[in-house]
């Protein structure tokens, strides 16, 4: 297991990933807190719930069910969370505990966030997008309609757990969507981490967990040391959205039914990979290399049907944009990553284009 350290304006925070994570929550001060609610899904926690409570030591927390899938991340549920909280006595010095991948993390962060203006939380991630990105960082959100993750803050949760053992019973496309996420941090890590990752990305499957310690670990470095630097997205933490500007179009093209998130990603980062090699910033060799990964990762679900000028028109919508303006993170190297604005449409459109040809001719 390893400890990593958010220094938050808050306050800091550890970030726990590996073997044993949950035990740490045993040296949490939990007896500083009235009451402990879970945020979490009732399939999930049948299954994993026992084990949690056994190894953080926490003993008959009150449960607060969230359904499973994108559509939890609302304003609607908010209200419900909250009022579901305020109907079990949770007061102003009960502690959160979201137990889930990114849609109940997201939405228990939001809700501690709000609730009484402010509560403690604790992120126990239990997919591999969460462990490694989503679940560190603080930033919390529910969609509104079409838009994701409209409405949100920066709030910092209290601790972060990530056991890789929960991520055994993940289906196979939910753990490999999750890697794409881990392929956008290598790319941002360097050499190093990315040539770890070609080597082993094979081997890495929901059943062989205990395999995944060291990788998710280096992958959640990552994010904590954006992070670290820059908390509130002011500048640097900018290129942890790599592959989200496509990524987000065409999850709203596609309704969010098509796609898993990561999925989104991976395609967005085959997307900006081929924009980057365009405006001759990323090598052809370099190109490839990163191309290559992604791809090894499974079979992304087709793209070749969507209407190109549906999902370009999109674009502008990402919540990055300013004034319209799309800030466009490419990268330049494996490891070095590029934010640049006033990007030519035409070249836009010719980078997707070529990456639907190359989906039809897969």
């Amino acid at each position: 297991m390893q400890r990593l350290r958010v220094a938050s304006r808050n306050f800091p925070y550890e970030v726990m990933v590996g073997r044993g994570a949950w035990r740490a929550f045993r040296g949490f001060p939990q007896t500083r807190y009235t009451s402990t609610f879970i945020l979490t899904e009732q399939g999930l926690w049948q299954r994993w719930g026992k084990a949690f409570c056994r190894d953080s030591g926490l003993r008959n927390p009150r449960t607060v069910w969230v359904p499973e899938g994108e559509a939890s991340k609302s304003l609607r549920m908010l209200e419900r969370v909250a009022s579901q909280l305020l109907a079990l006595g949770a007061d102003r010095r009960s502690l959160l505990v979201a137990f889930g991948g990114g849609v109940v993390g997201d939405l228990g962060g939001f809700v501690a966030s709000t609730y009484m203006r402010g509560i403690d939380y604790v992120q126990v991630p239990t997919t591999v997008v969460a462990q490694v990105d989503s679940g560190i960082g603080g930033k919390t959100a529910v969609n509104v309609g079409a838009m994701k993750n409209l409405l949100g803050t920066f709030y910092p949760p209290r601790l972060v757990l990530a056991e890789p053992l929960v991520l055994s019973t993940l289906e196979e496309r939910a753990f490999r969507s999750g890697l794409y996420e881990v392929v956008k941090h290598a790319i941002l890590a360097g050499p190093s981490f990315f040539r770890q990752l070609e080597k082993c990305l094979d081997t890495l499957r929901p059943a062989n967990a205990e395999n995944l310690g060291p990788v998710l670990a280096r992958a959640a470095k990552v994010k904590v040391d954006v992070v670290t630097r820059d908390e509130r997205e002011a500048g640097l933490r900018r290129v942890l959205n790599l592959g989200h500007t496509f990524g987000h179009a065409l999850e709203e093209a596609t309704h969010y039914r098509r796609f898993l998130h990561g999925e989104a990603v991976g395609w967005g980062m085959l997307a900006a990979t081929e924009l980057s090699r365009r405006l001759g910033l990323l090598p052809v060799t370099e190109a490839e290399r990163i191309k290559q990964l992604i791809y090894r990762v499974g079979t992304l679900l087709p793209i070749c049907d969507l209407i190109p000028e549906r999902v370009l028109s999109l674009l502008p919508r990402d919540k990055k944009a300013v004034g319209g303006r799309i800030h466009w993170v490419l990268p330049e190297r494996i490891g070095r990553v590029r934010i640049i604005a006033d990007v030519p449409s035409r070249t836009v459109a010719a980078a997707f284009r070529d990456v639907q040809r190359a989906d039809w001719h897969e």
